[in-house]
Protein backbone atom coordinates (compact mmCIF):
# COMPACT_ATOMS: atom_id res chain seq x y z
CA UNK A 1 0.00 0.00 0.00
CA UNK A 2 1.49 3.54 -1.19
CA UNK A 3 0.60 6.76 0.67
CA UNK A 4 -0.54 9.88 -1.24
CA UNK A 5 1.15 12.82 -0.52
CA UNK A 6 1.97 16.57 -1.10
CA UNK A 7 5.44 17.86 -2.24
CA UNK A 8 6.63 14.36 -0.84
CA UNK A 9 4.94 14.40 2.54
CA UNK A 10 2.02 12.77 4.05
CA UNK A 11 0.15 14.68 5.74
CA UNK A 12 0.31 17.38 3.46
CA UNK A 13 2.49 20.12 4.57
CA UNK A 14 0.55 23.06 6.53
CA UNK A 15 -0.53 25.98 5.00
CA UNK A 16 -0.26 29.40 6.51
CA UNK A 17 -2.16 32.29 4.89
CA UNK A 18 -3.15 35.56 5.64
CA UNK A 19 -7.20 36.55 6.37
CA UNK A 20 -7.75 39.30 3.32
CA UNK A 21 -4.73 38.16 1.31
CA UNK A 22 -5.14 36.44 -2.19
CA UNK A 23 -3.64 33.18 -2.94
CA UNK A 24 -2.66 31.47 -5.74
CA UNK A 25 -1.89 27.63 -5.65
CA UNK A 26 -0.56 25.63 -8.86
CA UNK A 27 -1.53 21.92 -8.13
CA UNK A 28 0.29 19.51 -10.43
CA UNK A 29 -1.28 15.69 -10.27
CA UNK A 30 1.39 13.37 -10.41
CA UNK A 31 -0.37 10.24 -10.07
CA UNK A 32 -1.68 8.24 -12.44
CA UNK A 33 -5.47 8.85 -11.47
CA UNK A 34 -7.17 11.94 -11.60
CA UNK A 35 -6.77 13.75 -8.22
CA UNK A 36 -8.24 16.79 -6.58
CA UNK A 37 -8.25 19.23 -3.38
CA UNK A 38 -10.95 20.54 -1.54
CA UNK A 39 -10.37 23.32 1.01
CA UNK A 40 -12.56 22.07 3.89
CA UNK A 41 -14.51 25.38 5.64
CA UNK A 42 -12.77 27.85 3.23
CA UNK A 43 -15.87 30.22 1.92
CA UNK A 44 -14.83 30.02 -1.81
CA UNK A 45 -16.22 30.58 -5.23
CA UNK A 46 -17.88 27.55 -6.24
CA UNK A 47 -15.26 26.47 -9.09
CA UNK A 48 -12.70 26.71 -6.76
CA UNK A 49 -13.91 24.30 -4.48
CA UNK A 50 -12.15 21.46 -5.79
CA UNK A 51 -15.08 18.54 -6.32
CA UNK A 52 -14.94 16.77 -9.81
CA UNK A 53 -17.96 16.64 -11.22
CA UNK A 54 -19.77 19.61 -9.55
CA UNK A 55 -17.37 22.26 -9.08
CA UNK A 56 -14.70 21.35 -11.42
CA UNK A 57 -13.43 18.76 -13.80
CA UNK A 58 -10.59 17.66 -11.63
CA UNK A 59 -6.88 17.51 -12.23
CA UNK A 60 -6.00 14.75 -14.75
CA UNK A 61 -2.32 13.11 -14.51
CA UNK A 62 0.54 15.09 -15.80
CA UNK A 63 -2.10 18.53 -15.76
CA UNK A 64 -1.74 21.39 -13.43
CA UNK A 65 -4.70 23.47 -12.17
CA UNK A 66 -4.62 26.83 -10.70
CA UNK A 67 -6.41 27.77 -7.38
CA UNK A 68 -7.09 31.45 -7.03
CA UNK A 69 -9.30 32.91 -4.66
CA UNK A 70 -9.65 35.79 -1.64
CA UNK A 71 -9.26 34.79 1.98
CA UNK A 72 -12.46 36.58 4.07
CA UNK A 73 -12.34 34.48 7.18
CA UNK A 74 -9.52 33.52 9.33
CA UNK A 75 -9.30 30.18 11.37
CA UNK A 76 -8.30 26.56 11.66
CA UNK A 77 -9.17 24.59 8.78
CA UNK A 78 -7.79 21.60 6.81
CA UNK A 79 -7.71 20.58 2.85
CA UNK A 80 -7.99 17.02 1.29
CA UNK A 81 -8.54 15.43 -1.35
CA UNK A 82 -11.83 14.76 -2.77
CA UNK A 83 -10.92 12.16 -5.40
CA UNK A 84 -11.98 8.64 -4.73
CA UNK A 85 -10.02 7.03 -1.52
CA UNK A 86 -6.79 9.61 -1.45
CA UNK A 87 -8.40 11.18 1.46
CA UNK A 88 -7.94 7.49 3.19
CA UNK A 89 -4.32 7.02 1.45
CA UNK A 90 -2.30 10.46 2.75
CA UNK A 91 -3.96 13.37 0.80
CA UNK A 92 -5.16 15.80 3.34
CA UNK A 93 -3.12 18.74 5.53
CA UNK A 94 -3.90 21.23 7.92
CA UNK A 95 -4.63 25.06 6.87
CA UNK A 96 -4.09 27.86 9.01
CA UNK A 97 -5.29 31.27 8.39
CA UNK A 98 -4.27 34.08 10.84
CA UNK A 99 -6.69 36.65 11.79
CA UNK A 100 -6.26 39.98 10.55
CA UNK A 101 -6.64 42.16 13.89
CA UNK A 102 -5.23 39.34 15.42
CA UNK A 103 -6.14 36.65 17.80
CA UNK A 104 -8.91 37.15 20.48
CA UNK A 105 -6.74 34.69 22.68
CA UNK A 106 -3.19 35.15 23.78
CA UNK A 107 -0.87 32.45 23.59
CA UNK A 108 3.24 32.08 23.89
CA UNK A 109 3.13 28.43 21.34
CA UNK A 110 0.93 27.11 18.43
CA UNK A 111 0.57 23.47 17.70
CA UNK A 112 -1.34 21.91 14.84
CA UNK A 113 -2.96 18.13 15.91
CA UNK A 114 -3.84 16.66 12.72
CA UNK A 115 -5.29 13.22 13.61
CA UNK A 116 -5.90 10.66 11.05
CA UNK A 117 -6.48 7.04 10.85
CA UNK A 118 -3.95 5.06 8.53
CA UNK A 119 -4.42 0.98 7.38
CA UNK A 120 -2.10 -0.92 4.75
CA UNK A 121 -5.36 -2.00 3.49
CA UNK A 122 -6.88 -1.18 0.25
CA UNK A 123 -9.62 1.38 0.56
CA UNK A 124 -11.68 -0.37 -2.18
CA UNK A 125 -11.51 -3.95 -0.16
CA UNK A 126 -12.58 -2.23 2.76
CA UNK A 127 -15.99 -1.13 1.26
CA UNK A 128 -15.73 -4.93 -0.17
CA UNK A 129 -15.39 -6.31 3.02
CA UNK A 130 -18.32 -4.14 4.55
CA UNK A 131 -20.84 -4.83 1.76
CA UNK A 132 -19.70 -8.30 2.06
CA UNK A 133 -20.26 -8.16 5.98
CA UNK A 134 -21.06 -5.13 7.62
CA UNK A 135 -19.50 -6.16 11.62
CA UNK A 136 -16.20 -7.02 9.32
CA UNK A 137 -13.96 -5.03 11.41
CA UNK A 138 -15.83 -5.26 14.89
CA UNK A 139 -14.23 -8.05 17.05
CA UNK A 140 -15.81 -6.82 19.94
CA UNK A 141 -19.45 -9.05 19.65
CA UNK A 142 -21.81 -10.23 22.63
CA UNK A 143 -20.97 -13.66 23.67
CA UNK A 144 -22.41 -16.56 26.15
CA UNK A 145 -20.18 -14.61 27.90
CA UNK A 146 -21.19 -11.54 28.45
CA UNK A 147 -24.75 -12.80 28.38
CA UNK A 148 -24.28 -14.28 31.73
CA UNK A 149 -22.47 -11.35 32.85
CA UNK A 150 -25.20 -8.99 32.11
CA UNK A 151 -27.91 -11.54 33.55
CA UNK A 152 -25.65 -11.34 36.35
CA UNK A 153 -25.59 -7.59 37.37
CA UNK A 154 -29.29 -6.76 35.22
CA UNK A 155 -31.31 -10.16 36.13
CA UNK A 156 -32.07 -12.70 33.52
CA UNK A 157 -35.49 -11.40 32.57
CA UNK A 158 -34.19 -8.36 31.18
CA UNK A 159 -30.91 -9.58 29.65
CA UNK A 160 -33.21 -11.51 27.89
CA UNK A 161 -35.26 -8.86 26.43
CA UNK A 162 -33.22 -7.02 25.50
CA UNK A 163 -31.37 -9.25 23.44
CA UNK A 164 -34.61 -10.65 21.93
CA UNK A 165 -35.56 -6.98 21.32
CA UNK A 166 -32.12 -6.41 19.33
CA UNK A 167 -32.79 -9.47 17.50
CA UNK A 168 -35.55 -8.53 16.43
CA UNK A 169 -34.14 -5.60 14.58
CA UNK A 170 -31.37 -7.18 13.33
CA UNK A 171 -28.76 -4.95 15.00
CA UNK A 172 -25.95 -5.41 17.60
CA UNK A 173 -25.24 -2.34 20.35
CA UNK A 174 -21.79 -2.78 19.80
CA UNK A 175 -21.80 -1.85 16.51
CA UNK A 176 -19.98 1.45 16.83
CA UNK A 177 -18.02 2.58 14.10
CA UNK A 178 -17.86 0.48 10.85
CA UNK A 179 -14.02 0.55 10.52
CA UNK A 180 -12.07 -0.25 14.07
CA UNK A 181 -8.30 -0.41 15.15
CA UNK A 182 -8.06 -3.89 14.09
CA UNK A 183 -6.73 -2.71 10.54
CA UNK A 184 -6.37 1.14 11.67
CA UNK A 185 -2.96 2.70 13.30
CA UNK A 186 -4.45 6.39 14.67
CA UNK A 187 -1.80 9.11 13.94
CA UNK A 188 -1.22 12.08 15.48
CA UNK A 189 0.82 14.05 12.75
CA UNK A 190 1.72 11.57 10.67
CA UNK A 191 3.38 9.43 13.87
CA UNK A 192 2.17 6.58 15.38
CA UNK A 193 1.36 6.04 19.33
CA UNK A 194 4.99 4.57 18.97
CA UNK A 195 6.46 7.35 17.55
CA UNK A 196 5.46 9.84 19.98
CA UNK A 197 4.94 13.25 18.40
CA UNK A 198 6.37 15.84 20.99
CA UNK A 199 6.03 19.57 21.55
CA UNK A 200 7.86 21.51 23.66
CA UNK A 201 7.04 24.18 25.54
CA UNK A 202 8.09 26.05 29.16
CA UNK A 203 6.19 26.14 32.10
CA UNK A 204 3.38 28.90 32.69
CA UNK A 205 2.71 29.36 28.77
CA UNK A 206 -0.02 29.34 26.71
CA UNK A 207 -0.30 26.57 24.64
CA UNK A 208 -2.91 26.73 21.63
CA UNK A 209 -3.10 23.39 20.21
CA UNK A 210 -5.36 23.47 16.88
CA UNK A 211 -6.77 19.59 16.39
CA UNK A 212 -8.18 18.75 13.10
CA UNK A 213 -10.10 15.39 12.64
CA UNK A 214 -8.50 14.56 9.24
CA UNK A 215 -9.69 10.40 10.05
CA UNK A 216 -11.50 8.88 7.12
CA UNK A 217 -13.75 6.81 9.27
CA UNK A 218 -12.98 7.57 13.51
CA UNK A 219 -14.24 9.95 16.02
CA UNK A 220 -11.47 10.58 18.99
CA UNK A 221 -12.10 11.54 22.21
CA UNK A 222 -9.82 14.01 23.20
CA UNK A 223 -7.70 15.23 26.54
CA UNK A 224 -4.86 16.08 27.94
CA UNK A 225 -4.53 14.11 31.14
CA UNK A 226 -3.36 16.38 34.27
CA UNK A 227 -4.69 20.14 32.31
CA UNK A 228 -7.47 22.14 31.43
CA UNK A 229 -8.20 22.49 28.05
CA UNK A 230 -10.32 26.04 27.34
CA UNK A 231 -12.16 25.38 23.78
CA UNK A 232 -11.67 28.81 22.21
CA UNK A 233 -12.55 28.09 18.36
CA UNK A 234 -14.95 25.77 16.80
CA UNK A 235 -14.40 24.76 13.02
CA UNK A 236 -12.52 28.26 12.40
CA UNK A 237 -15.18 30.57 14.51
CA UNK A 238 -14.24 31.82 17.84
CA UNK A 239 -16.31 30.60 20.75
CA UNK A 240 -16.37 31.63 24.37
CA UNK A 241 -14.01 30.30 26.01
CA UNK A 242 -15.25 26.58 27.24
CA UNK A 243 -13.08 24.93 30.16
CA UNK A 244 -13.75 21.07 29.24
CA UNK A 245 -11.71 17.84 30.13
CA UNK A 246 -12.14 16.05 27.30
CA UNK A 247 -14.22 16.44 23.90
CA UNK A 248 -15.31 14.47 21.20
CA UNK A 249 -14.00 15.02 17.52
CA UNK A 250 -16.08 13.96 14.38
CA UNK A 251 -14.15 13.65 11.04
CA UNK A 252 -13.56 16.95 9.57
CA UNK A 253 -14.35 18.97 12.44
CA UNK A 254 -11.67 21.54 14.35
CA UNK A 255 -11.13 22.57 17.40
CA UNK A 256 -8.67 25.22 18.88
CA UNK A 257 -7.83 24.70 22.48
CA UNK A 258 -5.65 26.55 25.15
CA UNK A 259 -3.53 24.55 27.85
CA UNK A 260 -1.42 26.38 30.57
CA UNK A 261 0.98 23.44 32.04
CA UNK A 262 2.35 25.09 35.03
CA UNK A 263 4.94 21.97 35.82
CA UNK A 264 7.63 20.57 33.82
CA UNK A 265 4.98 17.51 33.09
CA UNK A 266 5.65 15.49 30.60
CA UNK A 267 1.85 15.67 29.99
CA UNK A 268 -0.21 13.08 26.59
CA UNK A 269 -2.14 14.14 24.41
CA UNK A 270 -4.63 11.04 24.32
CA UNK A 271 -6.94 10.55 21.58
CA UNK A 272 -8.94 7.34 21.71
CA UNK A 273 -10.92 5.73 19.41
CA UNK A 274 -14.88 6.34 19.92
CA UNK A 275 -14.96 1.82 20.08
CA UNK A 276 -12.26 2.01 21.97
CA UNK A 277 -9.82 -0.23 19.73
CA UNK A 278 -7.05 2.21 20.15
CA UNK A 279 -5.74 5.31 20.10
CA UNK A 280 -3.06 8.30 19.17
CA UNK A 281 -0.89 9.57 21.44
CA UNK A 282 1.79 12.68 21.55
CA UNK A 283 3.63 14.26 24.39
CA UNK A 284 4.09 18.07 25.54
CA UNK A 285 7.66 18.07 27.28
CA UNK A 286 9.91 20.51 28.41
CA UNK A 287 12.69 19.09 26.06
CA UNK A 288 13.11 15.84 23.77
CA UNK A 289 13.51 12.33 24.11
CA UNK A 290 10.37 12.41 27.07
CA UNK A 291 7.33 10.41 27.33
CA UNK A 292 3.76 11.19 28.84
CA UNK A 293 2.29 8.33 30.79
CA UNK A 294 -0.48 6.76 28.36
CA UNK A 295 -3.84 6.14 30.35
CA UNK A 296 -5.53 3.30 30.20
CA UNK A 297 -8.86 3.80 27.26
CA UNK A 298 -12.15 3.50 28.71
CA UNK A 299 -14.88 0.73 28.52
CA UNK A 300 -16.31 0.73 25.25
CA UNK A 301 -19.42 2.04 24.35
CA UNK A 302 -23.06 -0.03 23.92
CA UNK A 303 -25.88 1.31 22.05
CA UNK A 304 -28.98 2.14 23.95
CA UNK A 305 -32.47 2.03 22.82
CA UNK A 306 -31.65 6.45 22.37
CA UNK A 307 -29.74 5.38 19.75
CA UNK A 308 -32.13 3.08 17.89
CA UNK A 309 -34.45 6.28 17.80
CA UNK A 310 -36.62 5.64 20.83
CA UNK A 311 -36.05 8.46 22.44
CA UNK A 312 -35.57 8.74 26.61
CA UNK A 313 -37.40 5.47 26.81
CA UNK A 314 -36.05 2.58 29.42
CA UNK A 315 -36.09 -1.30 28.82
CA UNK A 316 -38.49 -1.41 32.02
CA UNK A 317 -40.51 1.70 32.84
CA UNK A 318 -42.58 4.40 31.01
CA UNK A 319 -40.76 7.88 30.18
CA UNK A 320 -43.59 9.55 31.04
CA UNK A 321 -42.49 13.79 31.45
CA UNK A 322 -40.11 13.07 29.07
CA UNK A 323 -39.28 15.99 26.61
CA UNK A 324 -38.23 15.17 23.21
CA UNK A 325 -37.14 18.44 20.53
CA UNK A 326 -35.22 21.50 21.04
CA UNK A 327 -35.02 23.02 24.57
CA UNK A 328 -38.28 25.22 25.46
CA UNK A 329 -39.00 28.12 22.99
CA UNK A 330 -36.49 26.87 20.60
CA UNK A 331 -37.39 25.27 16.32
CA UNK A 332 -38.35 21.43 16.89
CA UNK A 333 -40.16 22.01 20.40
CA UNK A 334 -42.46 18.46 20.90
CA UNK A 335 -44.89 17.56 23.54
CA UNK A 336 -43.54 15.34 25.99
CA UNK A 337 -44.75 11.20 25.37
CA UNK A 338 -46.82 9.61 27.58
CA UNK A 339 -45.67 6.12 29.68
CA UNK A 340 -44.71 3.86 26.98
CA UNK A 341 -44.00 1.07 28.38
CA UNK A 342 -41.30 -1.16 26.69
CA UNK A 343 -41.62 -4.03 28.17
CA UNK A 344 -45.06 -4.69 26.63
CA UNK A 345 -43.83 -2.53 23.17
CA UNK A 346 -42.67 -5.04 20.13
CA UNK A 347 -39.48 -3.26 18.75
CA UNK A 348 -40.45 -4.34 15.38
CA UNK A 349 -42.93 -1.73 15.70
CA UNK A 350 -39.96 0.92 14.88
CA UNK A 351 -39.74 -0.17 10.91
CA UNK A 352 -43.60 -0.06 10.68
CA UNK A 353 -44.24 2.44 7.85
CA UNK A 354 -45.26 5.39 8.96
CA UNK A 355 -43.32 5.56 12.10
CA UNK A 356 -41.28 8.74 10.39
CA UNK A 357 -44.79 10.69 10.84
CA UNK A 358 -43.58 11.47 14.28
CA UNK A 359 -41.51 14.00 12.95
CA UNK A 360 -41.51 17.13 15.18
CA UNK A 361 -42.63 20.58 14.28
CA UNK A 362 -40.31 23.14 13.98
CA UNK A 363 -41.72 27.09 13.21
CA UNK A 364 -45.21 27.41 12.05
CA UNK A 365 -43.96 30.66 10.05
CA UNK A 366 -41.63 28.30 7.93
CA UNK A 367 -43.21 25.77 5.01
CA UNK A 368 -41.87 22.36 5.54
CA UNK A 369 -40.45 20.15 3.03
CA UNK A 370 -40.14 15.98 4.67
CA UNK A 371 -40.07 13.06 3.10
CA UNK A 372 -42.31 9.76 4.75
CA UNK A 373 -40.01 6.93 5.16
CA UNK A 374 -40.92 3.31 5.08
CA UNK A 375 -38.60 0.34 5.92
CA UNK A 376 -36.47 -1.03 2.82
CA UNK A 377 -34.02 -2.24 1.03
CA UNK A 378 -31.83 1.01 1.80
CA UNK A 379 -33.90 1.82 5.13
CA UNK A 380 -33.23 -0.50 7.77
CA UNK A 381 -35.28 1.47 10.61
CA UNK A 382 -37.06 4.60 10.83
CA UNK A 383 -36.65 6.72 14.40
CA UNK A 384 -39.78 6.95 16.35
CA UNK A 385 -38.75 9.44 18.38
CA UNK A 386 -35.99 11.07 17.58
CA UNK A 387 -34.69 13.96 19.81
CA UNK A 388 -32.25 16.74 20.73
CA UNK A 389 -29.20 15.37 22.06
CA UNK A 390 -26.89 18.69 21.96
CA UNK A 391 -26.31 18.51 25.41
CA UNK A 392 -25.08 15.21 25.71
CA UNK A 393 -21.32 14.55 25.05
CA UNK A 394 -22.16 11.37 23.33
CA UNK A 395 -22.07 7.64 23.95
CA UNK A 396 -19.36 6.20 26.34
CA UNK A 397 -18.37 9.56 27.29
CA UNK A 398 -21.41 9.96 30.05
CA UNK A 399 -20.69 10.45 33.58
CA UNK A 400 -16.96 9.58 33.28
CA UNK A 401 -15.95 11.96 35.82
CA UNK A 402 -14.56 14.36 33.55
CA UNK A 403 -15.85 17.80 32.14
CA UNK A 404 -16.79 16.41 28.48
CA UNK A 405 -17.75 19.08 25.96
CA UNK A 406 -21.27 19.15 24.10
CA UNK A 407 -22.77 21.09 21.10
CA UNK A 408 -24.83 23.03 23.62
CA UNK A 409 -21.99 24.78 25.04
CA UNK A 410 -20.69 26.35 22.01
CA UNK A 411 -21.62 29.97 21.62
CA UNK A 412 -20.39 32.50 19.22
CA UNK A 413 -18.63 35.79 20.54
CA UNK A 414 -20.04 37.41 18.25
CA UNK A 415 -24.19 37.46 16.97
CA UNK A 416 -24.64 35.91 13.46
CA UNK A 417 -24.33 37.76 10.30
CA UNK A 418 -28.33 37.06 8.90
CA UNK A 419 -30.98 38.03 11.89
CA UNK A 420 -33.44 36.88 9.26
CA UNK A 421 -35.57 33.99 10.33
CA UNK A 422 -35.67 31.71 7.77
CA UNK A 423 -38.34 31.37 4.95
CA UNK A 424 -38.83 27.53 4.56
CA UNK A 425 -37.56 24.71 6.65
CA UNK A 426 -35.90 21.31 4.65
CA UNK A 427 -36.29 17.88 6.65
CA UNK A 428 -33.95 15.26 5.68
CA UNK A 429 -33.30 11.87 7.19
CA UNK A 430 -29.94 9.93 7.50
CA UNK A 431 -30.64 6.89 6.50
CA UNK A 432 -29.06 3.14 5.80
CA UNK A 433 -28.91 -0.33 6.24
CA UNK A 434 -26.20 -1.87 8.52
CA UNK A 435 -26.40 -5.40 7.38
CA UNK A 436 -26.18 -4.46 3.33
CA UNK A 437 -23.51 -1.31 4.05
CA UNK A 438 -25.93 1.47 2.10
CA UNK A 439 -26.38 4.40 3.07
CA UNK A 440 -27.92 7.99 2.19
CA UNK A 441 -30.55 10.96 2.62
CA UNK A 442 -34.18 10.10 3.32
CA UNK A 443 -33.57 6.01 1.67
CA UNK A 444 -31.61 7.37 -1.62
CA UNK A 445 -28.25 7.00 -2.43
CA UNK A 446 -26.31 9.92 -4.77
CA UNK A 447 -27.46 8.80 -8.17
CA UNK A 448 -31.20 8.68 -6.83
CA UNK A 449 -31.81 11.82 -5.46
CA UNK A 450 -33.01 15.36 -6.70
CA UNK A 451 -30.27 18.00 -6.40
CA UNK A 452 -31.45 20.25 -3.14
CA UNK A 453 -32.33 23.76 -4.49
CA UNK A 454 -32.00 27.19 -2.67
CA UNK A 455 -32.44 30.44 -4.05
CA UNK A 456 -29.70 32.84 -4.12
CA UNK A 457 -30.06 35.04 -0.83
CA UNK A 458 -32.54 33.39 0.67
CA UNK A 459 -32.66 31.63 4.41
CA UNK A 460 -33.25 28.15 5.11
CA UNK A 461 -33.59 25.90 7.76
CA UNK A 462 -32.15 22.25 7.78
CA UNK A 463 -33.87 19.82 9.93
CA UNK A 464 -31.57 16.40 10.14
CA UNK A 465 -32.77 13.37 11.99
CA UNK A 466 -30.34 10.45 12.04
CA UNK A 467 -32.91 7.32 11.52
CA UNK A 468 -29.25 4.93 12.10
CA UNK A 469 -27.23 4.09 14.78
CA UNK A 470 -24.18 5.67 14.07
CA UNK A 471 -23.08 9.21 14.18
CA UNK A 472 -23.05 10.83 10.75
CA UNK A 473 -20.56 13.97 10.65
CA UNK A 474 -22.85 16.01 8.08
CA UNK A 475 -20.74 18.66 5.91
CA UNK A 476 -21.88 21.42 3.72
CA UNK A 477 -19.91 22.77 1.20
CA UNK A 478 -19.59 26.19 0.72
CA UNK A 479 -22.24 27.82 2.92
CA UNK A 480 -22.05 28.05 6.82
CA UNK A 481 -23.98 25.92 8.69
CA UNK A 482 -25.50 27.94 11.87
CA UNK A 483 -26.63 24.93 14.63
CA UNK A 484 -29.94 26.09 16.59
CA UNK A 485 -28.59 24.97 19.80
CA UNK A 486 -30.50 27.46 22.17
CA UNK A 487 -27.51 29.92 22.31
CA UNK A 488 -30.01 32.24 20.43
CA UNK A 489 -28.24 35.16 18.36
CA UNK A 490 -24.67 33.60 18.95
CA UNK A 491 -25.62 30.47 17.35
CA UNK A 492 -22.04 28.73 17.04
CA UNK A 493 -20.82 28.58 13.17
CA UNK A 494 -19.86 25.16 11.51
CA UNK A 495 -18.81 23.24 8.04
CA UNK A 496 -19.61 19.98 9.48
CA UNK A 497 -22.13 19.00 12.01
CA UNK A 498 -21.91 15.39 13.80
CA UNK A 499 -25.43 14.20 14.12
CA UNK A 500 -25.46 11.34 17.16
CA UNK A 501 -28.12 8.01 16.58
CA UNK A 502 -31.92 8.97 17.38
CA UNK A 503 -30.78 12.70 17.20
CA UNK A 504 -32.79 15.43 15.54
CA UNK A 505 -31.39 18.53 15.23
CA UNK A 506 -31.33 21.93 13.04
CA UNK A 507 -29.57 25.00 11.67
CA UNK A 508 -29.81 27.77 9.94
CA UNK A 509 -27.84 28.51 6.14
CA UNK A 510 -28.29 31.59 4.32
CA UNK A 511 -27.38 30.93 0.48
CA UNK A 512 -24.97 33.88 -0.22
CA UNK A 513 -22.83 31.90 -2.55
CA UNK A 514 -24.26 30.73 -5.75
CA UNK A 515 -22.97 27.43 -7.50
CA UNK A 516 -23.19 23.70 -7.20
CA UNK A 517 -22.15 22.56 -3.57
CA UNK A 518 -21.64 18.93 -2.36
CA UNK A 519 -23.08 18.18 0.94
CA UNK A 520 -22.12 14.89 2.28
CA UNK A 521 -21.36 12.44 5.21
CA UNK A 522 -17.64 12.77 5.82
CA UNK A 523 -17.07 9.29 7.01
CA UNK A 524 -15.22 8.36 3.72
CA UNK A 525 -17.11 5.16 2.85
CA UNK A 526 -20.12 6.40 3.81
CA UNK A 527 -19.99 8.97 1.04
CA UNK A 528 -18.38 7.01 -1.44
CA UNK A 529 -21.70 3.96 -1.41
CA UNK A 530 -24.04 7.17 -1.84
CA UNK A 531 -24.55 9.25 1.17
CA UNK A 532 -24.21 12.83 -0.91
CA UNK A 533 -26.34 14.99 -1.84
CA UNK A 534 -26.00 18.71 -4.33
CA UNK A 535 -26.90 21.72 -2.91
CA UNK A 536 -27.71 24.64 -5.97
CA UNK A 537 -27.85 27.91 -5.30
CA UNK A 538 -29.19 29.77 -8.06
Amino acid sequence: MHAVGVNGSTPAPILRWRQDDTVELNVTNRLDEPSSIHWHGLRVPAHMDGVPGLSFGGIAPGDTFTYRFPLHQSGTYWYHSHSGFQEQTGLYGALIIDPRDGYAQHFDRDYVMVLSDWTDVDPEDIVSNLKFQSDYYNFRQRTVGTFFRDAHRQGLGATIRDRLQWGAMNMAPTDILDVSGIIYTYLINGQSPGANWTGLFRPGERIRLRFINASAMTLFDVRVPGLTMTVVQADGNDVEPIPVDEFRIGPAETYDVIVEPTADGPYTVFAQAEDRTGYARGTLATRPGLAGPVPPMDPRPLRTMTDMGMGNMDMKGGMAGMEMGSPPGKPGDAPASGGMDMDHMDMKQANRPGAAAMDMPGTAAAPRHKTELKPGVAVQSVAMMPINRLAEPGDGLENNGRRVLTYADLRATIPGADPRPPSREITLHLTGSMERFIWGFDGKKFSEAEPIRLTLGERVRFVLINDTMMEHPIHLHGLWSELENGQGDCRPYKHTITVKPGERLSYLVTADEPGLWAYHCHLLYHMEVGMFRTVVVS
